[in-house]
């Protein structure tokens, strides 16, 4: 089962067979595949890591204007207690990440996904998603919560939305 929608505001819940799924990622590093040249020329590499400054959060999380990104402290926790956090850099600059949880054997759950605007269209997120598909793939369940705005990358992904469910929150944050 996944969820599909938007990377701002929440979606819903979705179906989809276990050859979708992925599993759960330790703390090792993910070698980056040959890189993705984009417009400028630059090579993206993905990392498998914990460990982000403030500052590299902060502008990641204001680029796609995210409250969280007003928390940068805590988003460096945050990024300490997710089990699988996938990073995208184009140099020393952070352009994208994927973040999930999950229960060690059948449910993951993708909480954060994003690119920076001016890195979108460029595959980052796809592949981001792919990644993380591949470490949940035994798993039974792979859900994200999104928005409604970015429901067609979700389907691309191999998402579906859900027709019986819809997230719900008790939140302190605005986006």
């Amino acid at each position: 089962m996944f969820i599909a929608g938007r990377n701002k505001k929440i979606s819903q819940r979705i179906n989809a067979a276990p050859t979708h799924l992925v599993m759960p990622a330790t703390l090792f590093v993910i070698p980056a595949k040959a890189g993705i040249s984009h417009q400028k020329n630059m090579t993206i590499e993905y990392k498998n890591t914990h460990e982000f400054s403030e500052q590299d959060l902060k502008d990641l999380f204001l680029s796609v204007e995210w409250s969280s990104g007003h928390f940068p402290d805590k988003l460096v926790v945050a990024m300490k207690n997710f089990k699988t956090v996938i990073s995208a850099w184009d140099g020393d600059k952070l352009v994208g990440m994927i973040c999930a949880m999950d229960d060690g054997i059948m449910n993951a759950y993708v909480h954060y996904l994003l690119v920076r605007p001016e890195y979108q269209g460029q595959s980052i997120g796809k592949e981001l998603v792919e990644r993380v598909k591949e470490i949940y793939k035994d798993y039974l369940r792979v859900v994200v919560v999104a928005y409604n705005e970015e429901l067609a990358f979700y389907e691309h992904c191999d998402f579906k939305k859900a027709d019986d469910a819809s997230p719900m929150f008790i939140t302190s944050l605005w986006t």
